[in-house]
Parts: structure tokens; C-alpha cells; sequence
């Protein structure tokens, strides 16, 4: 059985997330390489999107937004994803699992009398006539529903049903609460690509593509989904994984035949809040010590920009309001040398420049 040690094992992810050495391709390309960008934030893919493309521009994505070719949703994890919408219309069903837990888990225990279901059916049917804010949604379930609580009912409908966060809300420059539509409505109707397993396989080479190799254990985090173990074993034994031994004797998977990272320099990096590089999945030792990552977390939940040098989570980044605008601040989390400090100011100067 091949082996990786810790510093390829961490070259290898940065060098699929094209933190290396940025490329020369269309935004939903990345896109699709990093399958779907966490999106909570707003502005977060469009980081992801600027620290990953040579020449990047808003508009790109913007336009994506728009053109309806990528959509806000809540996917993996109940978490919102930016993501290619025929990617979302087949990992939606996959996503269905956790979402119904949620609901039977944690929103259902905040239900008064109502039936969860009862409030999926009347949403569904509010929606049918055309987006509808945030706000406009809870008022109308409040109405079928009086006495519950208003964010519980939304957080049931999100739930329960494919639901896409339409823009101007997730554009660069565009502001305003949440507006959701039903995903056929705004995208258009049609079948999934995949389903089943074969679904479940797909994510896998995905995720791998992307982020391998990676552990059971992160593919599981990162998806949300479980017991992919026996997956994977079979997709080895066809001989389409390839099993390695990482470090400290950790079982990785990777796509077979994918090439793998050397001893290469890591320049210095800004990347984006919410970054799945860092978050959201068991192997970011790669790239952040545990430790360090738990001081990046505050309890409500947001996450600052990374700021990378040689490869690995050195600092924190975000953006700030001066007298003079708007400017990008870093807050080391561990000694950084001059000459790197210089470094990561080039790259600070020149987010600055893009944002502006």
C-alpha cells in the first residue's frame, strides 16, 4: 500500500484547490471543482472564487447568480452551499436525510401542536405563486399556524423543501433579506442526473477530486451523509480508490491515478470565511493545527477569512470600515517571519484593490 506523509498529504489539497498557483478557467468550473463553496455568508464564494481564478471579476458570478446557472441553497449539512444547479438537483436528494433529521431532531421539539408536515404542504403552496422574503414566508405560515414559533416554521419549509435564495441577496453588491423560491420554479424542471448510490459514488470522486486524500471520516463530515465506509471499500475493490497510509497511520482514500503534491513551495494565501480547505471537515490538520482552528470559532457561529503561509492557517483575515473606506485587517495567530509577513501584505493589498 502507497504512503503520503504530512506535508504532500497538504501540498496535494492545495494544489486541487488551485492554492498554488491560481488558473485561468470560468468561475463555474472552479466551482464545480470545489463542489459547491459554503455560502452562509454571502460574499464568501466570491473570496473562494478571487483566491482560486487568475483575473477573477464579480460580474462573473454575479452573472452565474443571475442566469440562474448557480443557486444559494441549503445542501450538505443543512448548510447553505453556492453551487452548479444541475449539481444542486441531484445532491438535494442525498442532502434529504440530514435535513429530515433536523426537523424531527431539533425543530419539531419547538412545535407546539403544528405538524411539520402540514407547514412543508402550506409553504409549498405559498411558493407556488413566486419568490417570497424571509420575512413574507413567516408572516404567512404564522397566519396558518398562530402560536408557533415564526423561525421554526421557515426553518421547517428550508427543511423540507428544495429551496433556492434568490438573488439580489448573494450577488456582490446586492443587499436584502432572504427571498426564497421553490428550485424547479427558479431553475426549471427536470430529473436528476443521478440517483441511489451511484449519487453517493459520485459525491465521493467528487469530494475526492477536490479534496483528496482524504479519510472516511472527513468525507463523512464534509457530506454530512453516513456509512460511506463500506462505499468506499467496494469503489477500492473495483479498483477505482486507492487506499494509502497517511500519517500517523490515518486510512486515506484517493481517486486512482490522480496526481499528488511534492515538496513545492506554498505561497501566501487569503482565503475565503467558511473556506471548506479549513472548515467542515476531519482532515484539516493539513493546513491548521486543531487547536489553532478552535481559536478562529466565536459563538456565533461566522467565520473570518484564513490567511495561509506555507501552506498552512497562520493568521485570520477580514474586512473593516476606516475613515477612508473599507480595508482588509489580518490577525496572526502565530509567529510569522518578515519576509512571509511581506508576502502575505502583497496579497492583502491586493484583495484590497479587488473589493474596491
Amino acid at each position: 500500500m502507497a504512503s503520503i506523509d504530512e506535508q504532500a498529504w497538504g501540498t496535494t489539497l492545495l494544489a486541487r484547490q488551485h492554492l498554488l498557483s491560481p488558473v485561468d478557467e470560468d468561475a463555474i468550473e472552479v466551482l464545480d471543482r470545489c463542489v459547491g463553496m459554503q455560502a452562509q455568508d454571502p460574499r464568501a464564494p466570491f473570496y473562494g472564487l478571487w483566491s482560486r481564478i487568475a483575473g477573477f471579476e464579480h460580474s462573473e458570478l454575479d452573472d452565474l447568480l443571475n442566469e440562474r446557472e448557480v443557486v444559494r441553497m441549503a445542501l450538505l449539512r443543512s448548510t447553505i452551499f453556492l453551487v452548479d444547479a444541475e449539481d444542486a438537483r441531484w445532491i438535494r436528494p442525498l442532502a434529504a436525510t440530514s435535513l429530515e433529521a433536523e426537523i424531527r431532531t431539533v425543530h419539531r421539539k419547538r412545535l407546539d401542536s403544528a405538524d411539520p408536515a402540514a407547514i412543508i404542504d402550506v409553504a409549498a403552496d405559498l411558493l407556488r405563486d413566486g419568490p417570497m422574503s424571509g420575512e413574507h414566508l413567516r408572516g404567512a405560515l404564522l397566519t396558518e399556524f398562530p402560536g408557533e414559533p415564526p423561525a421554526t416554521l421557515v426553518a421547517i419549509a428550508r427543511c423540507g423543501l428544495p429551496l433556492v435564495q434568490v438573488p439580489p441577496r448573494g450577488t456582490w453588491s446586492g443587499g436584502g433579506g432572504v427571498r426564497y423560491a421553490l428550485f424547479d420554479d427558479w431553475v426549471g424542471p427536470g430529473e436528476p442526473a443521478i440517483a441511489g448510490e451511484d449519487a453517493v459514488r459520485e459525491l465521493i470522486r467528487l469530494y475526492l477530486r477536490g479534496f483528496g486524500p482524504a479519510s472516511v471520516a472527513s468525507v463523512q463530515s464534509w457530506s454530512g451523509l453516513t456509512g460511506l465506509r463500506p462505499v468506499m471499500a467496494a469503489m477500492e475493490a473495483e479498483w477505482e480508490l486507492e487506499r494509502l497510509d497517511g500519517p500517523d497511520g490515518i486510512e486515506l482514500y484517493d481517486l486512482d491515478g490522480l496526481p499528488r503534491g511534492g515538496g513545492e513551495p506554498a505561497p501566501a494565501r487569503l482565503v475565503a470565511p467558511f473556506d471548506h480547505v479549513v472548515v467542515a471537515h476531519a482532515d484539516r490538520r493539513r493546513v491548521i493545527d486543531e487547536e489553532l482552528f478552535r481559536r478562529t470559532q466565536v459563538p456565533n457561529g461566522i467565520s473570518p477569512g484564513f490567511v495561509l503561509v506555507d501552506g498552512r492557517v497562520a493568521a485570520t483575515w477580514k474586512r473593516t470600515g476606516t475613515a477612508a473606506g473599507e480595508d482588509v485587517a489580518v490577525d496572526y495567530l502565530v509567529s510569522v517571519p518578515a519576509s512571509r509577513r511581506r508576502a502575505v501584505e502583497t496579497e492583502v493589498q491586493r484583495l484590497s484593490a479587488w473589493c474596491a
